[in-house]
C-alpha cells in the first residue's frame, strides 16, 4: 500500500523533536496520530525519573524504563513508542496490522536521526495466537493508546494485554471514549484481568491534559494460590 503524505504532527520529548507524518488518504484509522499517544508520552516526560527529583515524583518507580522490555499494541504512526524510547525504553517493539505498516515504517525512517536507530516492528493481530507467541513475552511494559473503538476487538485486545505483560509488569493505557458500546464492554471485562488505576488528571502534562483523554495503569490481578 502506498503511503500518502498528510499533515505532520510535531512532538518534543525533552530536547528532541519527533516529526510524525500522517497518511490521511488511507482507509485505516491507524495511519493518523491520535491524541492519547501524545498524552501518554508527555505524561511520562513530565515525571521522567532522570529529570524529576525523586522526592517530588510519585511515578519514579512506575516510569523507570532502564533495562525494561516494552511492546506497543496498535502503534499506528509510532508516536507513543518513539516517545517512550527517547525516555529510556530502549527495548521496545512496535506492532500493528499489515495495512498500517507503511505509515509506521515511513515515520521510523523519517525520525531515524532523532532516534539514532531504527526501532523494531512486527505485524500483530491481537487474536492471532501464533503472532502473540512470536512476540516472545513477557514484557515489562505493554503500551496502548486510543485502541478501544470497535466492540469486536475489545476481547482480543484485553486478552493480548494479559498474555503479553509480565506478572509484575505494567500496561500504560491512553484512553478516550470512541464508542459507547466498546467502552462499556472494555470496562466490564478489564476487572477480570487487571487492577486498574486512573492517573489523576492534574498529573498529566499541563499542555496535554485534554479534557476528554485519560491515562490508566493496569496491573495483572494476582492469581489465588
Amino acid at each position: 500500500m502506498k503511503f500518502t503524505k498528510s499533515p505532520e504532527i510535531e512532538l518534543s520529548v525533552h530536547d528532541t523533536r519527533l516529526s510524525i507524518q500522517q497518511d490521511n488518504a488511507s482507509m485505516h484509522v491507524g495511519t493518523s496520530v491520535w491524541p492519547c499517544s501524545l498524552v501518554l508520552v508527555k505524561f511520562a516526560e513530565r515525571w521522567d525519573p532522570l529529570r524529576c527529583a525523586a522526592a517530588d515524583n510519585p511515578y519514579r518507580d512506575l516510569l523507570s524504563f532502564t533495562g525494561k522490555r516494552g511492546i506497543e499494541l496498535g502503534t499506528g504512526c509510532g508516536a507513543a513508542a518513539m516517545g517512550l524510547y527517547l525516555l529510556g525504553l530502549h527495548d521496545v517493539v512496535l506492532t500493528d496490522i499489515a495495512p498500517v505498516m507503511p505509515a509506521l515504517k515511513h515515520n521510523l525512517k523519517r525520525n531515524k536521526s532523532a532516534l539514532k536507530k531504527t526501532l523494531k516492528t512486527a505485524q500483530l493481530y491481537w487474536g492471532n495466537e501464533e503472532q502473540l507467541k512470536s512476540m516472545k513475552p513477557p514484557f515489562d511494559f505493554v503500551i496502548a493508546a486510543d485502541v478501544v473503538y470497535l466492540e469486536e476487538t475489545v476481547a482480543p485486545l484485553i486478552k493480548a494485554m494479559d498474555y503479553l505483560v509480565a506478572e509484575n509488569g505494567i500496561v500504560l493505557l491512553g484512553y478516550q471514549l470512541r464508542s459507547p458500546e466498546a467502552d462499556e464492554m472494555f470496562w466490564q471485562m478489564c476487572p477480570d484481568f487487571f487492577d486498574v488505576e486512573k492517573i489523576p488528571h492534574e498529573h498529566l502534562h499541563p499542555d496535554y491534559a485534554y479534557e476528554e483523554s485519560d491515562m490508566y495503569v493496569f496491573r495483572k490481578k494476582k492469581k489465588n494460590t
